[in-house]
């Protein structure tokens, strides 16, 4: 299995994929990475590890389709690909995508959420907002999701969960740390998994 990266963050969790690509234990290959800043982490990352970075900005007043139209043009331009056997991995993408985007690509958009679906999930539930809320409500434990996006924001079918505490002193970063451990560990592993699997391998 192939997949693009879809990411608009440092890429702490993108830098752990490299890595297990790196020692073998995650098979698959990385196509490419795209990202909405050209002052995104990710991008160093991306380009140590030798992989393609294509930066595709948002213009002013632009709207989400459209937006996502210039991203679909990448697959049959740039990447010369329009088939089953890949997958887009976000990974810190902070774009909802439009409807007729995830149709293009049906259950073959991945996602990570930092918790624990459907809690703190849907429209507004992004980044650092989503700890905030799980310690203001005084969760006793958080954790993070990995699903296949749908048109349903955050609602697709879940592939994996994995659970960690919430600390009595914990703040919106150190449980943000301690969830992102989790998808250090656990996204590569899905990764993995879905390309051993018969229906989505390369061929």
């Amino acid at each position: 299995m192939n997949f693009i990266v879809l990411c608009s963050s440092n890429g702490t969790t993108f830098q752990a994929v490299l890595d297990r690509m790196a020692d073998g234990s995650l098979t698959a290959k990385c196509l490419g990475l795209i990202t909405d800043r050209n002052d995104r982490g990710c991008i160093a990352k991306a380009k140590k590890s030798g992989i393609p970075v294509t930066v595709v900005q948002h213009k002013k007043n632009e709207s989400h389709e459209d937006y996502d139209r210039r991203i679909f043009d990448l697959h049959t331009t740039h990447y010369k690909l329009l088939t089953t056997n890949y997958f887009l991995s976000c990974m810190g993408w902070m774009h909802i995508f439009s409807p007729w985007f995830i149709q293009q690509f049906p259950n073959r958009i991945l996602n990570v959420h930092p918790a624990i679906l459907p809690k703190y999930g849907g429209k507004g539930m992004y980044g650092i907002k989503v700890h905030q809320e799980v310690i203001k409500n005084h969760e006793q434990e958080s954790g993070m999701t990995i699903h296949i996006v749908t048109e349903d924001i955050d609602d697709g079918p879940i592939l994996l969960q994995k659970k960690c505490p919430v600390l009595p002193d914990d703040t919106p970063e150190t449980l943000k740390n301690r969830v992102q451990e989790l998808e250090k560990e656990w996204y590569p592993k899905v990764l993995q998994m879905l390309t051993s699997s018969p229906q989505t391998s390369s061929p």
